[in-house]
């Protein structure tokens, strides 16, 4: 009975400073500052930095001189298949949170552990949009072609291919008309969620991000 309590002890006391050292780490390492010196250039490509309060996206344009994302994510993939938008919207995440948690509210205990534990797949989440809004939650950096082209190149290398082609979930959960799926590359965890993966291709780019963040305000912080 001793053992048995002392080890549950040992258990409780490794997960409370388990716990209490990562929310430090969080705290700490988001409030250290990447590339805070890069300069807005004269002339450039304007790209978004956008956060739903929990989750963040990258925002780029749909067509450019560079790249036209309409010919792999395609417009046919969504409900609407509107193509007069003007932008595109990248959010890399854990494949099962996605797609089965549409709400808070239906989080299973199953979907966050193994989003957690790193045990599930990820996916990309595409949105188009017509317009964008700056705000708080809504970031403007002009970027220059050479970043623009380091950026592409970290969103492509996200997604899983199959015959040079991005994979496309077949799937009704999406979260409205102008949105759709695809495969993508990593696993969700503890150390690396979707936020994690905004602020790496930040750094990519070669743009202001932290050193590590989990969060969307480890990223925000730095644009205000």
């Amino acid at each position: 009975m001793k053992k048995s309590l002392k080890l549950l002890l040992k258990t409780l006391l490794g997960i409370t400073t388990f716990a209490i050292l990562y929310v430090v780490a969080v705290l700490i390492l988001s409030r250290i500052p990447v590339n805070a010196d890069v300069t807005k250039p004269e002339a450039g490509i304007e790209i978004y930095l956008l956060s739903n309060g929990v989750h963040t996206d990258v925002v780029v344009p749909v067509k450019n001189q560079i790249i036209d994302w309409s010919e792999k994510v395609q417009f046919r993939h969504t409900k609407a298949q509107d193509t007069t938008a003007k932008y595109l919207a990248f959010g890399w995440g854990d494949k099962g949170f996605y797609l089965n948690t549409p709400t808070w509210a239906d989080l299973k205990f199953s979907t966050a552990f193994n989003a957690a534990s790193g045990l599930s797949t990820s996916a990309m989440h595409c949105t188009f949009y017509k317009r964008m809004k700056e705000d708080k939650q809504c970031k403007k950096i002009t970027i220059t072609e050479k970043q623009y082209q380091q950026l592409i190149a970290f969103i492509q290398d996200s997604f899983q291919t199959e015959n040079d082609k991005i994979m496309k979930i077949e799937t009704d959960a999406v979260y409205g008309n102008h949105d759709a799926f695809y495969e993508a590359k990593g696993r969700y965890n503890l150390f690396y969620t979707c936020n994690t993966w905004t602020n790496s291709a930040l750094k990519a780019a070669n743009q202001k991000a932290c050193l590590w963040t989990v969060y969307d305000k480890g990223i925000l912080r730095h644009y205000e």
